[in-house]
């Protein structure tokens, strides 16, 4: 059955940049994007177009990425991929199945083996419809060929990409990469940079998976190591831990409003402290997040 994404989201946010369909101000043209390229950590490199970032292993054995944009940015990032050794990757694993991610798998997929938790190709198989426009499932050839259920690992360039999966997150296929040698973490959009983060509660996403996911990965992840987040700069384990401060904090807010028989819309009257209020300047604005906490803890 087709999933419809919550009224309460569609109102204002920018869900046709998260998903293909269109553009806003936070995700520019493709015609306007530059692929830019950052070495991270020894052989991991992390590249951003349009879409979510883009993590790569590099080195003489081919190269493996981790996502791949949105389909109109495939010509760049390959170009942008020839100057690291390769236009054409081995692997592409992809971390969820939005089209931010995704996409380019219609591109890289023709030549690269395409790999996800199982529940991303069930979902690429049978997209949702989202705000009233149908997207059509994804030819064979740009689907996971290779799924997992709760971890795996490809052994590549001397490095091993360890596949790890956090149920009902951000959605509720969502794989946590880490580069285990170079001490690097692909995050996906388990992690937004101190901003209220998007939960597809339609794709099996909860904000309490959330915040248990983001809190069981705090101790598991080096305090050295090199984060690569879904969208946003490299950050660190104190970037990480500041968000989880960041969901604890705001949720508990709006749950004890809840608690106290307050309606949404009293909620997001009032807000949230100053404090948040830079979390709230990105594309998922304060009475996005409030609606979203209220509607995933109202879900029995």
């Amino acid at each position: 059955m087709r999933r419809t994404l919550s009224i309460l989201l569609i109102s204002t946010i920018a869900a046709p940049a998260l998903f293909g369909h269109g553009n806003d101000s936070h995700f520019p043209r493709a015609q306007d994007v530059t692929v830019r390229t950052t070495k991270v950590n020894g052989n991991v490199y992390m590249l951003q177009g349009r879409g979510g970032n883009i993590g790569a292993v590099v080195g003489p054995e081919g190269i493996l990425i981790v996502d791949d944009d949105y389909r109109d940015v495939a010509p760049k990032l390959a170009a942008a991929l020839k100057g690291l050794g390769s236009d054409k990757p081995r692997f592409v694993l992809n971390t969820h199945w939005h089209g931010d991610h995704t996409q380019g798998n219609e591109t890289f997929g023709k030549d690269s083996t395409i790999v996800a938790h199982v529940n991303v190709r069930k979902r690429l198989l049978d997209p949702p419809v989202v705000f009233g426009r149908s997207t059509p499932p994804y030819p064979s050839f740009a689907l996971p060929i290779v799924t997992y259920s709760e971890s795996m690992s490809i052994h590549l360039n001397g490095e091993e990409i360890r596949l790890v999966h956090y149920p009902n997150g951000h959605t509720d296929g969502d794989s946590i990469v880490y580069f285990t040698k170079a001490n690097v973490v692909h995050f996906g959009d388990t992690f937004f940079v101190d901003r209220f983060p998007f939960v597809d509660i339609d794709s099996g996403g909860s904000v309490q998976g959330l915040i248990n996911n983001i809190g069981a990965l705090i101790p598991k992840v080096a305090p050295d190591a090199k984060i690569i987040p879904g969208h946003g700069p490299v950050s660190t384990h104190a970037d990480l831990k500041n968000y989880h401060a960041l969901l604890v904090e705001s949720v508990k807010i709006v749950t004890d409003a809840m608690k106290a028989r307050k309606s949404l819309e009293d909620i997001q009257k009032a807000g949230l402290p100053e404090k948040f209020k830079e979390a709230g300047s990105g594309f998922i604005k304060t009475d996005q997040w409030i609606a979203t906490i209220h509607r995933s803890y109202s879900i029995k």
